[in-house]
């Protein structure tokens, strides 16, 4: 009775992206009627799902200028929550908790909350990477998500391409993986959490050339690869469903596009 109540609840409310089009999010490059469609859609199917928390990964570039093995450019968490809508509705529904680049500064990036309207405002297309994690480790990723372990595990010195074995530079994937292994392990320890990665989590290969590694910091900071070896390898979507599917940590892992759903 709960989850039809929350599906009701959902398919009237959070229509419209609270601030859509900032910075932060990235700039709208699809209509907003049919982005807050999609984003209901994404919400309804993880309330039918029975998913407290999940994570959702949104496409914010065209796939083919991605580097093979890369699908999804940004990742966050979506939790559960209790909100109040534009009219002054309260109910339960999605919140997204990101980590953004600042729109001023390419190298530094915050937290924010915002709507799943929001999240994929900035999409290049509709096609949302879905993991649901079991029950249990819902649970433990709440207690960390809610907690100031949270915002303690963020790093705001932003790299693209941030190697997750170092605590040099971040970005959102890495992010996700940290509080991952914080609720996994019991620890807020960095320390603890990047040894756990070192040893457990294998990061996705990013095949970059010489030429192209030493020019890209020039055309932004944000690109450095200084925090690598020899080679280049940064967590990704695909790669944080790999850890989970391999450790039986998740309950589905899936594709969402306007068409249908599909098994990742």
């Amino acid at each position: 009775m709960y989850r039809w109540i929350i599906l009701a609840f959902l398919a009237i409310c959070m229509a419209l992206p609270l601030h859509a089009g900032s910075s932060d999010a990235g700039k709208p490059t699809l209509p907003a009627a049919e982005v807050a469609a999609f984003s209901n859609r994404v919400q309804l199917d993880l309330a039918a799902r029975g998913a407290h928390v999940a994570i959702v990964a949104r496409m914010g570039r065209n796939p083919n200028m991605l580097p093979k093995g890369v699908h999804y450019t940004h990742v966050s968490f979506w939790v559960l929550s209790q909100i109040k809508t534009a009219n002054g509705k309260t109910g339960t529904g999605y919140r997204v908790y990101n980590l953004y680049q600042e729109g001023q500064n390419s190298t530094r990036s915050k937290l924010v909350q915002d709507s799943p309207a929001d999240f994929f405002a900035g999409a290049y297309q509709f096609d949302a990477g879905i993991i649901i994690p079991d029950k249990r480790l819902q649970k433990k990723l709440l207690a960390v998500i809610t907690s100031p372990t949270y915002a303690k595990l963020h790093n705001p010195r932003y790299s693209v391409l941030a190697n997750p074995n170092t605590v040099q530079f971040q970005n959102c994937t890495e992010h996700t993986l940290d509080v991952l292994m914080a609720a996994l392990y019991g620890t807020r320890d960095i320390g603890q959490i990047k040894a756990n990665e070192a040893a457990y989590f294998k990061p996705q290969v990013i095949p970059i050339s010489g030429l192209k590694r030493a020019l890209a910091p020039a055309a932004s900071q944000a690109l450095t690869t200084s925090d690598h070896g020899a080679m280049v390898a940064t967590a990704t979507f695909g790669s944080i469903a790999r850890f989970m599917q391999d450790n039986k940590l998740a309950t589905k892992v899936y594709r969402l596009t306007p068409q249908g759903t599909y098994k990742l």
